[in-house]
């Protein structure tokens, strides 16, 4: 094998950003596999409770595509006590013609991080009302702010409220964002009021127990799920999911064992064999998904192997434009 490139964090951080032509890659993976043409197996997902860590390892091959990535993303939530970051990682792509490795990306997650927040812009321009203009973030890791500059994008957001465990970060996040984003972003530890107050919200967290309970849901809302990515992992009440008007999963069969599903069907407020269309089906139809403004929406958003090889192959492209990788 030759010309395998090598690529690091630094590089990959110039390539590729928050943007809507990122928004756009990833709706277009979703849209792709609402087709029925990808190749997508199940995730390996390891969880290493001992050390309150996991390694998800996901793939997908799409097809007009020219490679296709093979993702490794570690998650040790104690590392920001060590003064590390939670999440790292790396992806590998090989060709979609000779199965040769056409790049080893170092990204060390930021890949990931940004194919996420992509995705709950997808979810919240699907789903959401169009004239949503206050959201509420739970969460004060590095998707939460990404996740708030990815709305930002595709909503006239013009308020935030971010509320997470630590007030002091809490605080410091919502002062970034707002010097940031030019909105005004505010810090509060009542999540009831938060959650009640907004026309979005996005949770983001690796809590075990439900954050958002569903009597705080108020009609119009819609909520993106992002952070119930491990079988033992749950954010969301599951009445809320019984009290949602419309519920969409990334992936059903993923969402029955890791995501918001998952709990909801193992407390009985969700049928397990219920037929429920998937993110991707709703782009494909290009019909609004909301019958009217007051429906309650919910996006469970676990993280697939298709939005790995999409967000890859922009930075490759990216990269050769630049004549960074020939």
């Amino acid at each position: 094998m030759s010309n395998i490139a090598i690529l690091h964090e630094e590089e990959l951080r110039a390539a590729v950003d928050i943007n809507l032509e990122t928004v756009d890659c990833i709706e277009t993976a979703f849209r792709t596999l609402g087709t029925g043409s990808v190749v997508m197996p199940p995730v390996l997902s390891m969880h290493l409770p001992d050390v309150n860590g996991e390694v998800d390892i996901k793939t997908a091959y799409i097809p007009g595509f020219s490679g296709f990535a093979v993702k490794v993303s570690p998650g040790f939530f104690d590392n920001p006590k060590r003064g590390l970051p939670s999440t790292s990682g790396l992806m590998i792509v090989f060709s979609a013609v000779t199965g040769q490795v056409q790049a080893v990306l170092l990204d060390n997650g930021y890949l990931t991080d940004i194919r996420t927040a992509a995705a709950g812009a997808v979810a919240a321009r699907s789903l959401s009302r169009e004239n949503s203009a206050h959201v509420a973030i739970l969460g004060t890791g590095v998707q939460a702010l990404l996740q708030l500059r990815a709305l930002c994008l595709v909503r006239p957001i013009q308020t935030a409220t971010i509320c997470g465990r630590s007030q002091e970060k809490a605080e410091k996040l919502a002062q970034t964002a707002s010097n940031l984003l030019g909105i005004k972003a505010t810090a509060s530890s009542n999540f009831e009021a938060s959650v009640s107050n907004a026309d979005i919200i996005v949770t983001t967290t690796p809590a075990t127990e439900p954050i958002i309970k569903a009597e705080w849901l108020r009609p119009g809302q819609h909520i993106t799920a992002m952070g119930s990515d491990q079988s033992n992992k749950n954010e969301l009440e599951a009445a809320c999911l019984s009290r949602a008007d419309i519920y969409v999963p990334d992936r059903l069969s993923q969402c029955r064992k890791m995501g918001e599903l998952r709990a909801a069907i193992e407390a009985g407020a969700v049928n397990d064999d219920r037929e429920i269309a998937e993110l991707g089906d709703l782009l494909v139809r290009d019909t609004p998904a909301r019958a009217n403004s007051n429906q309650i929406t919910i996006a469970d958003l676990t993280g697939m192997g298709i939005q790995d090889t999409a967000i890859a192959t922009l930075a490759l492209t990216a990269l050769r434009k630049e004549s960074v990788v020939t």
